[in-house]
């Protein structure tokens, strides 16, 4: 249950606190029929917000449990047409005022679902979900600028003569999937890099033939994680502490959603090999007609052969090929090294604050305490990039 009484630090110990408390439900409490229908008619995908996947996250994810969430019903009172999951902005960042934040679904993707039918009356009722739980505001971090979820609750916004604000954005890479694979990367890298790129692949065959395989049947699934897995501890990730393996938290999420979401045929594990030696994995999902690319594994001992931009272009292929997707979301973060070049779409990407109420002095203290924090953490990244160098 999300904490947001902690607003009290405003208000203490009133009932409205309290009531505040009662309005939000668990995540755990929405229908998961009601949940995945929903996912089949949203007006803007977001595979990190399938029931498959976000419910693993709220239960086991390391920092990530316990989630709540703004459920959007129709008049009738029947049909679920719109879900938000958050936490408390104190569960979030430990800041003492009633607003409410995405849960983070550890892929950079927040996204609320809207049901394509019924957009403006989805976005009006989770607007007024929230205000019933007591907040003033909602941050929504990692959407899609332009999305299709975002501009729904703008619509709603200028209607009731509000206005959002941007607290920061970043463009990211996303690849255009209704074009041919091969005519694509050709466009993208150019005759030469290309040619270096098969010079590496040959070279990689002297440990065995080269082959791109995806796991996609729940019995094959489960082998195909475990061996990203332990390509993900093998690398940087494994020695910096945070690959997934490393924390129990962590592991159990990622063994419940992927073979979760893979009964709908809506997760796959990638797996390039060298012979009979996985070089590098990678983990997909899929959500509508789009695909995401979540997480990638390699064997840094063959790191010459660039293992990682080889899967990169089997991927590529792989859903240029698939009629099902028309576009993939890297959710990588802007200007990443590998991603970049492969991928030329570009969306933006940002964290949006949502005033509730017209004039509301609260909202000036909770823009002021984020971009406070947005300064705070700017100057600790630069720190940690200097102290690696």
């Amino acid at each position: 249950m999300v904490d947001i009484a902690h607003q009290a630090a405003i208000n203490p110990a009133s009932a409205r606190a309290a009531a505040a408390t009662r309005a939000l439900v668990p995540l755990t409490s929405i229908d998961p029929g009601q949940w995945r229908a929903l996912a089949q008619r949203v007006i803007e995908p977001n595979g990190y917000y399938l029931p498959g996947w976000e419910l693993a996250v709220s239960e086991a994810a390391r920092g990530r449990t316990d989630a709540s969430a703004l459920p959007a019903f129709d008049g009738s009172s029947a049909r679920l047409i719109g879900l938000m999951p958050v936490v408390s902005l104190w569960r979030a960042w430990k800041i003492p005022l009633p607003a409410l934040v995405s849960a983070h679904p550890y892929g950079t993707l927040c996204s609320p679902l809207i049901d394509r039918d019924a957009p403006i009356e989805a976005a009006t009722r989770l607007l007024q979900q929230a205000r019933g739980a007591g907040a003033h505001a909602l941050v929504l971090n990692d959407v899609a600028l332009d999305g299709a979820a975002i501009s729904s609750l703008k619509n709603v916004l200028i209607r009731d003569g509000l206005k959002p604000r941007i607290l920061s954005s970043y463009i990211r890479a996303s690849l255009d999937a209704t074009q041919d694979g091969e005519t694509l990367l050709h466009g993208a890298l150019g005759a030469k890099k290309l040619k270096e790129l098969r010079r590496q692949r040959h070279r990689l065959e002297e440990h065995g033939p080269v082959a791109f395989e995806v796991a996609r049947k729940p019995d094959e699934i489960g082998p195909a994680l475990e061996t990203f897995l332990q390509l993900e501890a093998s690398g940087w990730k494994g020695k910096r502490g945070t690959a997934l393996i490393q924390h129990a938290g962590d592991a159990t999420f990622i063994r419940r959603a992927v073979p979760a979401l893979a009964e709908t045929a809506q997760c796959e594990v990638i797996t390039l090999r060298a012979g009979t030696t996985p070089v590098a994995a990678g983990i997909v999902l899929r959500h509508q007609d789009r695909a995401f690319f979540f997480k990638l594994g390699i064997d840094e001992r063959f790191a010459r052969y660039s293992p990682g931009v080889q899967l990169t272009l089997d991927l590529t292929r792989h859903l240029c090929a698939d009629p099902a997707i028309a576009s993939a979301d890297s959710t990588a973060s802007a200007d990443h090294p590998m991603i970049n070049p492969f991928w030329r779409g570009r969306f933006a990407i940002g964290d949006v604050l949502i005033p509730l109420r017209r004039h509301d002095p609260v909202v000036a203290l909770i823009h002021a305490a984020l971009v406070g924090l947005n300064v705070a953490h700017d100057g600790a990244r630069r720190v940690v990039r200097l102290l690696r160098k």
